[in-house]
């Protein structure tokens, strides 16, 4: 087996230094009893999740990003709170503002996210006719089933996060198609792509992206056989079209641990791993995750890093 597994698209180790200086400013303001609000990234696209710090604070704040309200946990030293930005948004500038109390006075803190076009790559696809044809009534059944399901994995409880580490790729592969795609099938149905497709043969391993509770095992329809973990802080990762499961319902689950393996179930055009990512009820662009840092401690080394 190989000795190390790498992400598809490795990060230097100075790409980190801005958020540990970063880091370091904050704990400074705290310090000073100075509330600070940050956000990451600080220029995004459509599709990217977003991370909001606040440092400083003692209470719970609360706060909005443009119209949609934030969610806060508490964290050492202050709160965060995780969102996405919808990928029909237009570019341009998004307010994020906190309150919270503080002794006597209220806080008031104000950032702007700067927003800029997506860009989408557009493609044509090639798959099976039943899947772009209306479906009989009995496949109508099982996909409404299949929301359903979904549905019922996606309505955990809010709760703090369930990681203490940065997220990781779910497997090494060639990205063979990224978030956001827009597709046609069959020169006639579209849609866009929520998730990135990693290339890989039938049976090659699949990991955990960070620590959870697995919340879906299912065979469905369009996504083949489905392992949903959530990670907590309203966040959800998922991973279509395995040809085999290696864990179940309600088991928890770390960074790095195998879930199963790459398969061709579903709608798919060949065996691939699709990634998706889902924050506050919206898909996300997995890779923007992968740049987050949550403020944790260093990775710790998995069982997936040592084969």
């Amino acid at each position: 087996m190989p000795t190390h597994i790498s992400a598809p698209v490795p990060i230097p180790t100075l790409r980190r230094l801005p958020f540990l200086l970063l880091a370091l400013g904050l704990s400074a303001y705290a310090a000073e009893g100075r509330p600070l609000l940050s956000l990451q990234p600080t220029i995004a696209r459509p599709g990217d999740p977003v991370l909001v710090t606040v440092r400083g604070l003692s209470e719970a704040p609360t706060g909005t990003i443009g119209e949609r309200p934030l969610r806060f946990y508490p964290v050492r030293e202050g709160f965060q709170a995780l969102t996405g930005l919808p990928v029909e948004l237009a570019p341009g500038a998004v307010q994020v503002k906190v309150s919270a109390p503080s002794g006597t006075v209220p806080v008031e803190l104000t950032e702007t996210l700067n927003v800029v076009a997506a860009g989408w790559p557009s493609r044509t696809l090639k798959v099976a006719n039943k899947f772009v044809k209306p479906p009989p009534p009995e496949v109508q059944a099982r996909m409404e089933q299949d929301k359903a399901a979904f549905a019922a994995a996606f309505g955990q409880p809010f709760a703090p996060p369930l990681f203490g580490e940065n997220f990781a790729w779910p497997r090494q592969g060639r990205i063979t198609a990224p978030y956001g795609d827009l597709r046609t099938y069959n020169g006639k149905k579209q849609s866009q792509h929520y998730g990135t497709d990693l290339d890989g043969a039938t049976g090659t391993p699949v990991y955990a992206a960070n620590a959870g509770t697995v919340v879906m095992t299912r065979d469905n329809f369009a996504a083949g056989n489905t392992v949903l973990v959530h990670h907590g802080a309203g966040l959800y990762t998922s991973y279509f079209h395995l040809s085999a499961f290696d864990v179940k319902d309600g088991e928890r689950v770390e960074r790095g641990q195998l879930l199963g393996k790459v398969g061709g179930t579903g709608r798919v055009t060949g065996p691939h791993l699709h990634w998706g990512v889902k924050v506050d009820d919206m898909w996300v662009d997995g890779e923007t995750l992968l740049k987050l840092d949550f403020g944790t401690a260093p990775p710790a080394v998995t069982q997936r890093d040592k084969e």
